[in-house]
């Protein structure tokens, strides 16, 4: 069986009930969730040994934490202990015309003052398959942008297939240095790349031409992300596929979902999914992560089906509450064939 490993940041999520504003919340759902702990969930949903690895504080958040990771078969055996707190974040879900929200709340967080030489990136990657981390982890210090290059070079250094979700989030990098000033060294280490096209066009500066996301009325030419691709793969060479999530957006409740990927050679585009109703769409990119890792791991000569995998995996995604999706293989199977009627199965 493969193995993955996943480094970064999960969090306590206060979220409010059905779609109440902040103002009027009396109360708050409590979850846990983070970029790279969500795609482990994924993972370890769909029958893949996964480790997380990440700096806890020590207290009964953390261990409830903990619990909950393991409740899904999430291994936690590297993690290290330490810090102040557990991040929080808080979340309003939008509707409609009404945009969501998140507050963040992760100052001083323990991964945050996490340092190199903490973790045995060696002993965490004896046996391990795949690496992956996201441009959140290095958003939050200078610290664990320093942890996540140590773990990106030994994870080459012992040949280990590194990914990464370039998730840019302008609200985090606050420590004096610039997405553009820390990425690159660390996406040079990689050789699976997914994005969206802010997240290319915030960091790299790369974007495709004439394309406006706020204009698309959930209608997108997924052929002019080629290009993209094309320029990041000149950019960092080691890349061996690219991959953009591509979200039309008609309202709040409403956006269109699919993706494609380049190998270098070939624009491979997945079945683009109308989604109306949608329940929660935080965790949707990491949700598209875990399929295609999935996918990629079990159908190794078939990027086409690793493609179709993590879309039709992150659309489900989109009916599930909280930052876990929380499906089977069989499950996102059923919906690459074609069966979206959500009919009740007996």
């Amino acid at each position: 069986m493969p193995r993955v490993i996943t480094f970064g940041e999960i969090m306590l999520r206060l979220s409010t009930p059905g779609h109440l504003r902040f103002s009027q919340a009396r109360q708050f759902d409590a979850t846990f969730g983070g970029g790279e702990a969500n795609v482990a969930v994924s993972l370890a949903n769909y029958g893949i040994d996964t480790q997380f690895v990440t700096r806890f504080p020590e207290n009964d958040l953390a261990k409830s934490c903990i619990q909950d990771l393991h409740s899904y078969g999430v291994g936690t055996d590297f993690c290290v202990f330490g810090g102040e707190r557990l991040g929080i974040y808080f979340l309003e879900t939008g509707a409609v015309a009404r945009q969501s929200k998140v507050v963040y709340d992760r100052a001083h967080s323990a991964i945050s003052t996490i340092g190199t030489g903490m973790i045995d990136w060696d002993k965490v990657f004896a046996g391990a398959d795949w690496f992956h981390w996201t441009g959140i982890t290095p958003a939050l210090s200078q610290g664990a942008a320093d942890v996540c290059l140590e773990a990106i070079k030994a994870a080459n250094r012992m040949g280990i297939t590194v990914s990464c979700d370039l998730n840019y989030r302008k609200n985090l990098w606050k420590y004096g240095k610039t997405a553009s000033d820390i990425m690159p060294a660390l996406v040079n280490g990689c050789d699976i790349i997914l994005g969206n096209e802010e997240d290319a066009d915030k960091i790299f500066g790369i974007k495709p031409e004439g394309f406006d996301v706020t204009a698309t009325g959930g209608a997108i030419d997924q052929n002019i992300f080629q290009s993209v691709g094309e320029k990041l793969m000149e950019r960092f060479p080691r890349a061996k596929k690219v991959i953009f999530t591509i979200r039309g957006s008609i309202n709040a409740n409403h956006n269109t979902w699919g993706g494609v990927l380049w190998d270098g050679k070939t624009l491979y585009q997945s079945s683009r999914y109308d989604i109306t109703h949608i329940v929660d769409r935080v965790g949707g990119g990491d949700s598209f992560m875990g399929g295609l890792i999935y996918g990629l791991l079990t159908y190794p000569n078939d990027d086409q089906k690793a493609l179709n995998f993590a879309a039709a995996a992150s659309c489900l995604k989109h009916t599930i509450f909280g930052d876990f999706n929380q499906v089977t293989v069989a499950e996102v199977e059923n919906l690459m064939k074609g069966d979206g009627s959500g009919r009740v199965s007996r």
